[in-house]
């Protein structure tokens, strides 16, 4: 079991390469029930901002898991990244008292690339009139997993980010971002991959749009 010193700072063959004093990965700290905000402010583990930035933190992990997939689809790939790092922002928006009250990085230029890049999918993608039944490959399964933690992490957000924030807005994009990328990629897969006689697995739609709810 490794020790006390930090694992960024061990080498491939478990050596030590921390030069500084030894760094601890637990503060012992949160033990009390309480976690701290930017700024020093520290509040109840179970707080709405908490719950709101581990689901904003969920959704980055499953972005990941969804980048890993992305193998044969570089430019996914990349923009997959963006997102992630994009939710760094945003969790250091909500972490902040300023960020509450919509003075942080996260602007409505990340909405509108959001939105661009929606256009984007959506001109090269074919949209079936019927309701998508998630799991036509891994990788656009897991983007339907990323975009319903971005639905629950929008939820929380109403209760939480002030009017001033572009925080709802932007989750708001991301999840429909989310949808695009799953269909873009069922549709390259069903080009690609399909063979003779498979059946999609579609449902038929009762929104006119076909667009999951919450949009």
């Amino acid at each position: 079991m490794l020790g006390p010193m930090s694992l960024a700072g061990r080498g491939r063959d478990g050596a030590s390469g921390h030069r500084g004093p030894p760094v601890t990965i637990y503060t012992r700290r949160g033990d009390d029930g309480t976690t701290g905000l930017r700024g020093g402010e520290r509040v109840a583990k179970n707080e709405p901002t908490i719950e709101l930035l581990g689901t904003i933190d969920e959704a980055q992990a499953v972005l990941g898991m969804a980048r890993v997939e992305c193998d044969g689809f570089p430019e996914l790939s990349g923009l997959i990244e963006c997102l992630e790092r994009d939710l760094w922002v945003l969790m250091a928006d909500v972490g902040t008292a300023s960020g509450r009250d919509g003075a942080g990085g996260l602007d409505q230029k990340m909405v509108a690339r959001l939105e661009a890049e929606i256009d984007r999918f959506t001109a090269r993608t074919e949209i079936s009139p019927e309701f998508a039944v998630p799991g036509e490959n891994r990788l656009s399964a897991t983007l339907d997993v990323a975009r319903t933690v971005v639905r629950r992490a929008e939820r929380i957000a109403v209760g939480v980010v002030p009017d001033s924030s572009t925080a709802l807005a932007y989750l708001n994009r991301l999840s429909d971002l989310c949808w695009m990328l799953a269909r873009s990629v069922e549709t390259e897969h069903r080009t690609t991959h399909r063979e003779p006689g498979h059946t999609s697995s579609k449902v038929p739609a009762s929104r006119p749009d076909n667009r999951p709810a919450g949009g």
